[in-house]
């Protein structure tokens, strides 16, 4: 069955947009802010010394986005299992759901004085749906309840 297009979508598209047209590679952004909301990640990374990890993971965590407000094919499936294969890596359920927060602002400050009110609040929506599904990684559960 068909979704009803979601409305966030063409703004979140937008936001990302002009994120990549001012910058060229958005991982160094965002692992440093959240190596400095949360230092204790950082060790987790040693051996990704040339970044290839942190850049895979953050086009993961975009690509995701893309698909939860467009067609929703994988992410919410996605987003619920790797919170469990996350704690496996000893990532705490709190720290995964920032993930989201964190790339939003890192887009937010490069957009800078062109960052929109209808953009902040089509993400700020967005990261409230997210959080239910990493809030809620039992997937019986959240189809029985979605």
């Amino acid at each position: 069955m068909p979704r009803n297009p979601d409305p966030r979508e063409p703004l979140i598209v937008a936001s990302f947009e002009l994120a990549a047209e001012r910058s060229e590679d958005l991982t160094p952004d965002v692992y440093a802010r959240l190596f400095r909301e949360h230092p204790e990640m950082e060790i987790l990374f040693w051996r990704d010394t040339n970044h290839q990890i942190r850049g895979e993971m953050l086009t993961r965590v975009i690509q995701a986005i893309l698909d939860f407000v467009g067609e929703r094919l994988y992410s919410r499936t996605l987003i619920q299992s790797e919170v469990v294969v996350h704690e496996g890596y000893d990532v705490p359920p709190e720290v995964f759901r920032t993930f989201f927060r964190t790339v939003r602002d890192a887009v937010r400050e490069v957009c800078a004085a062109d960052w929109t009110a209808e953009w902040e609040a089509a993400w700020e929506s967005l990261l409230a749906d997210l959080d239910y599904y990493v809030t809620h990684p039992d997937q019986a559960e959240t189809q029985a309840l979605a």
